[in-house]
């Protein structure tokens, strides 16, 4: 397989890629290629495959079965085959629907007729620039086309229905030639863009599409969904039909409310139909349980209406879209997880899911799959998304302004209070090790921190308040200690050495004496890569944190400790209402 080691960048007016010599240490189930065009006929295919190849490098031909015969290029490293991809697609060498083949899907190889199909194909030189079909590609097309006069070809177009007429205005639109509107009627936009794409394929530019012509068109429209396979699907226990493609998934198994089809092929493709008894609620709920799974990125759109919602989730590695409307007691709908990069041939085979959904009687038994093995990270059979770290920390104002530990928001790409509220790094002080945070709308805490205005004294109790397991538990706890010194070990009297036995959860905690004050917040376990011993812990005091807030614009709460010790049942109160879990996101 060879390796693309030449940078490609775009727009692009002249095209120069760079081969190096074949990579043999990458085994070749890696290799990729990008499939150009797939006809019914192998005579097509093989004259398309040498037409293409006076244009362009590595063009191969293979089987693709069920009577279809794929031209390609390559083999690639996946990653240069997308940015290849890309180029051809954007400088027009290649049509629009282009798109990544893996080896399972070639069958055969036909073209060029020496090659083992189980080797990578030599490089041939790539083009100084790109250039447009030429005449051997015109006559090559020509000579596999049976021929219809312009009059013959408006009297068989005469037959078509309306669906017909506006299906291939969609073909021509999606092939870049048509940019009107959808309606059946041919008029002089329509004859225009058939006359242009004639020219682009080597056709008499007559404005009037033959029978083959019109099938060519087609074919070509339709090559993604023919690569993945699409098929209808009856799923009568979900009360489900539609297409899929059935090339990349298959049915595993039913764990209510969700059918899994998982991946059968390379791409990793998955696909989920919904299906379970309910009204708005249960349409609510699981569109809130969705955005927590792996399988639907952060960013991306989400729409919820009274009856329907949408989500799309993106990321570096998959597109997911659900969709989902409760009708007549019955919430049903499906997610589809495709691969990134793979955009034009996902949304081809989105649209075809969603014009063929269908609801059939029944819907899928609330307790199917509950033999399955649970597990508290799972919702269904499904990876519930987690964070990369999570610590606590506690509210100082009425805003909902937050105080944790610096290393909870070292290197995140997103924080979250709560799992469900987004903030922002206000201020990060890493000597002391502490940081503030804003949530991106303003909350209403339960409680707020109250510094303590008397000095600590040694071998008093205290408390702290934290999420010990990392929110495991879905609220605070507890863990009480004494104050054992008033200075660190290396004589920091901004930090206090704790008896307390804390769990890594707990930092960023504060640490509450026997009136409910705040004295401090407790600091990681792991101090300048070193792991203290069992039930050693420190804590910035609460000077510290005055200096902190002082600095970040923000005014300090305060706590007169003169009205005494409140019963262990209030500070937990008081604990609980103030501390808040703080996650870091990738």
């Amino acid at each position: 397989m060879k390796k693309l080691f030449a940078a490609l960048a775009l727009p692009l007016i002249a095209l120069a890629i760079a081969f190096a010599a074949p990579v043999s240490a990458q085994s070749s189930r890696d290799a990729v290629w990008i499939q150009i065009a797939a006809r019914p006929s192998l005579r097509e295919a093989e004259n398309e495959a040498r037409a293409f190849a006076a244009q362009l490098p590595d063009v191969s031909g293979y089987a693709l079965g069920g009577g279809w015969y794929g031209v390609v290029i390559g083999p690639y490293a996946r990653e240069d085959a997308e940015r290849v991809l890309q180029v051809y697609r954007a400088e027009g060498q290649i049509p629009r629907d282009s798109f990544i083949a893996f080896r399972r899907n070639l069958r055969s190889q036909f073209y060029p007729v020496a090659a083992d199909a189980s080797q990578p194909v030599e490089p041939a030189p790539a083009p100084a620039a790109p250039a447009a079909s030429g005449p051997e590609q015109q006559a090559a097309i020509q000579t596999t086309l049976p021929d219809e006069t312009p009059a013959q070809a408006r009297r068989s177009e005469r037959s078509l229905t309306r669906e017909q007429r506006m299906e291939l205005q969609v073909a021509l639109q999606a092939a870049g030639f048509y940019n009107s509107s959808i309606d059946g009627a041919f008029g002089r936009g329509t004859r225009r863009s058939m006359s242009d794409w004639q020219t682009a394929r080597g056709f008499e530019p007559t404005g009037v599409l033959t029978t083959a012509q019109r099938q060519v068109l087609m074919d070509e429209y339709n090559a993604p969904l023919i690569s993945a396979g699409m098929a209808r699907v009856e799923d009568v226990k979900a009360g489900i039909a539609l297409q899929i493609p059935a090339g990349e998934v298959g049915f595993d198994r039913y764990e209510s409310p969700f059918a899994h089809y998982a991946s059968t092929g390379d791409l990793g493709a998955q696909l989920l139909l919904i299906s379970q008894p309910g009204d708005k609620r249960t349409l609510f709920g699981l569109y809130d349980i969705l955005q927590t799974l792996e399988i639907v990125p952060l960013e991306g759109p989400r729409q919820r209406g009274t009856d329907s919602f949408t989500i799309e989730g993106r990321n570096s590695k998959i597109v997911s879209f659900t969709q989902a409307s409760l009708k007549n007691g019955e919430v049903k709908g499906f997610t589809l997880i495709w691969p990134a990069g793979d955009e034009d041939r996902r949304a081809r085979i989105l649209a075809a899911m969603q014009a063929s959904f269908t609801r059939l009687d029944g819907v899928l038994d609330p307790a199917e799959g509950g033999d399955a093995v649970q597990s508290i990270d799972l919702v269904s059979g499904l990876d519930i998304r987690k964070p990369k770290l999570s610590r606590s920390g506690f509210f100082v104002d009425g805003e909902g302004s937050v105080l944790t530990t610096s290393d909870v928001v070292a290197g995140c790409t997103r924080i979250t209070l709560d799992h469900g509220y987004q903030a922002e790094v206000a201020a990060n002080n890493t000597a002391d090790g502490i940081a503030i945070l804003k949530p991106a709308q303003a909350l209403a805490p339960a409680a707020v921190a109250g510094l303590s205005t008397a000095s600590p004294r040694l071998q008093s109790e205290v408390a702290v308040s934290g999420f010990s397991y990392e929110g495991v538990l879905g609220a605070p706890s507890l863990t009480w200690g004494k104050i054992a010194d008033l200075k660190s070990l290396d004589g920091n009297t901004g930090v206090a050495r704790l008896e307390l036995a804390a769990q890594p959860g707990d930092a960023g905690g504060p640490v509450l004496d026997s009136t409910g004050a705040v004295l401090g917040m407790l600091l990681p376990r792991q101090i300048e890569g070193k792991q203290l011993p069992e039930g050693v812990s420190f804590a910035v005091n609460a000077e510290a944190i005055r200096g902190a807030l002082s600095a970040a614009g923000l005014s300090a709460a305060e706590q007169n400790t003169s009205a005494g010790s409140l019963p262990n049942a209030a500070i937990t109160r008081l604990a609980s209402g103030m501390t808040v879990l703080v996650s870091c996101w990738e």
